[in-house]
């Protein structure tokens, strides 16, 4: 039985998902590990989240991260109650705990906890799993130290933004190096001495696939690529070329095949909000942290609960301070990010403002003499096109309030920042479990842009962290900016492209060798 005394945790609050198929109630002796998400003992300052100075991991830990009595506070509590404490990590400010759900009731009590069986409605995937509704609650001593408890409720919290070309269109692809060139990567560069960090919710890679799709490609060196289990999830390719294996191939083969000097170390998570939030955690919080973290998985920001996405965005804000770029997809399915409720729906984790949103465009070019024919929004009036769009959960950041923008929409986050090559029908050459295909996708553009950051920081031989005041410096209103092709034709249905900064294609597509002096 739950704790009387028990008092409510602002920003829990988690919805039901329409349709969902109840199955049974969750017993009470079900075991279930939970991480608890502990306050700052001092806030980070905007200045070093945003400036070029970072912090290494133990001053992170010691200034900004988890006041070592709280953390003992928690751990004493919940083993009086005879829970296990699994971890605590103070730079992360995480508790993980676990134990049968009728003694997690005494500490945090989740409500009403249902097996459900719910279906993806873009994917189609189904799946069994718990479900809460409502706010959980929490001991009072723990009011005002614990910011969020994740791992109640483990409903799939994000999907692959992979798209495949239509089967029956004769599309144009190309090669991740081709792509480099028309995009004009910085020469005399390779990633060399940086880590590109990728975190995966799904599927798996194996060596041999990897390293035969790179000596066919060419590549000079082959890329150095490892695979880290976090909580339950690991590296698990079940052979299926059209599953989550497609997302994590192509993510692999892209940033090696653009960096191939870089390390790679893919960190594979738990698809739910815990899995997700601690995948991250291990990227970003590793000793020594990588140069760029690639993100190719989401789902609209309203599917996320406030403390999982505040607890998300604080990891980002860290990155930051360690000198990390996370560059993650803004989606593939418009403005409306697959709602089908007319209205438009961002994509999560896209929106935090310490996180570079990568959209989508057409690309028609010829890569043998570098010709661009044209590039455009992707759109291919399917329901498949970039993500973008307008924050409701994040205010605007300083640094992008002077690019205006034609939609009429003020004091709010707006994505994507950058853009790339997204359409599969101008996808990228790819081998998936043995298989030669052409994909694409804003999962495509995450790793394309954490190579080109990889190369970017080898160049300038530093870590580039947030690197959005750089970019959008000096920027104005339908002004096109230095290190950038703007994009000012297509839609993605609410938004359109337009001169300068817009909600499509963001500042636009890299000029990676102009890049170099303004990062």
């Amino acid at each position: 039985m739950a704790t009387k005394s028990l008092v409510p945790l602002s920003g829990s609050e988690r919805m039901a998902i329409p349709d969902a198929r109840p199955v049974d109630e969750v017993d009470d002796a079900q075991q279930i590990d939970i991480t608890l998400i502990l306050k700052r003992r001092e806030e980070i300052p905007k200045s070093l989240v945003e400036g070029s100075d970072t912090v290494s991991g133990t001053q992170l830990a010691e200034r900004y991260g988890a006041n070592p009595d709280d953390i003992d506070l928690i751990c004493r509590t919940a083993q009086d109650r005879g829970l296990t404490v699994v971890k605590a990590d103070q730079a992360s400010r995480r508790v993980e705990i676990a134990g049968p759900l009728g003694r997690l009731r005494t500490v945090v009590d989740p409500g009403r906890l249902t097996w459900v069986k719910s279906t993806d409605p873009i994917t189609g995937k189904a799946t069994e799993h718990r479900q809460r509704e409502g706010t959980l609650r929490i001991l009072p001593e723990w009011k005002g130290i614990v910011s969020a408890v994740l791992g109640f409720d483990d409903r799939p919290q994000a999907r692959p933004h992979v798209h495949r070309g239509d089967a029956g269109s004769e599309g144009i692809s190309y090669s991740p190096a081709e792509l480099g060139r028309l995009y004009q990567f910085p020469p005399g560069t390779d990633g060399t001495g940086r880590t590109i960090a990728l975190v995966e919710l799904g599927g798996g890679f194996d060596q041999e696939n990897l390293m035969s799709y790179f000596a066919d490609l060419g590549v000079p060196t082959r890329p150095s690529v490892t695979a880290v289990g976090v909580g339950h999830g690991q590296n698990a390719p079940d052979g299926r070329p059209d599953g989550d294996d497609g997302e994590v191939q192509l993510d692999i083969e892209v940033a090696g095949a653009l960096a191939p000097g870089a390390q790679q170390i893919v960190y594979f998570g738990e698809n739910n909000d815990k899995g997700f939030v601690d995948a991250v955690s291990a990227a970003v919080y590793a000793d020594p942290p990588p140069t760029a973290l690639s993100i190719s998985w989401g789902k609209p920001e309203d599917a996320w609960s406030p403390q999982a996405r505040d607890a998300m965005d604080a990891v980002f804000a860290d990155a930051a301070a360690l000198g990390v770029t996370v560059c993650v997809a803004a989606g593939d399915h418009g403005a409306s990010d697959g709602v089908p409720d007319g209205r438009p729906h961002p994509d999560f984790p896209a929106t935090s403002p310490h996180a570079l949103a990568c959209g989508g465009t057409r690309l028609e070019a010829d890569p043998r003499t570098g010709a661009i024919d044209s590039e455009t929004v992707w759109n291919d009036g399917q329901g498949w096109a970039s993500g973008g769009g307008y924050s409701t959960a994040f205010e605007q950041p300083s640094w992008q309030a002077a690019a205006g923008n034609s939609d009429g929409v003020t004091g709010w986050r707006g994505i994507p920042d950058v853009a790339g090559d997204a359409d599969g029908d101008t996808g990228y050459e790819v081998r998936i479990d043995g298989e030669d295909t052409a994909l694409g996708g804003t999962s495509a553009v995450a790793p394309l842009w954490a190579a080109l950051v990889a190369r970017l920081s080898e160049s300038k031989n530093r870590p580039l962290g947030l690197m959005q005041p750089q970019l959008y410096a000096g920027i104005t209103p339908g002004g096109s900016v230095p290190g950038f092709r703007d994009i000012t034709e297509g839609d993605i249905g609410d938004y359109g492209a337009a001169p300068g900064w817009d909600a499509c294609t963001g500042l636009g597509v890299p000029v990676g060798a102009e890049l170099v002096s303004r990062v």
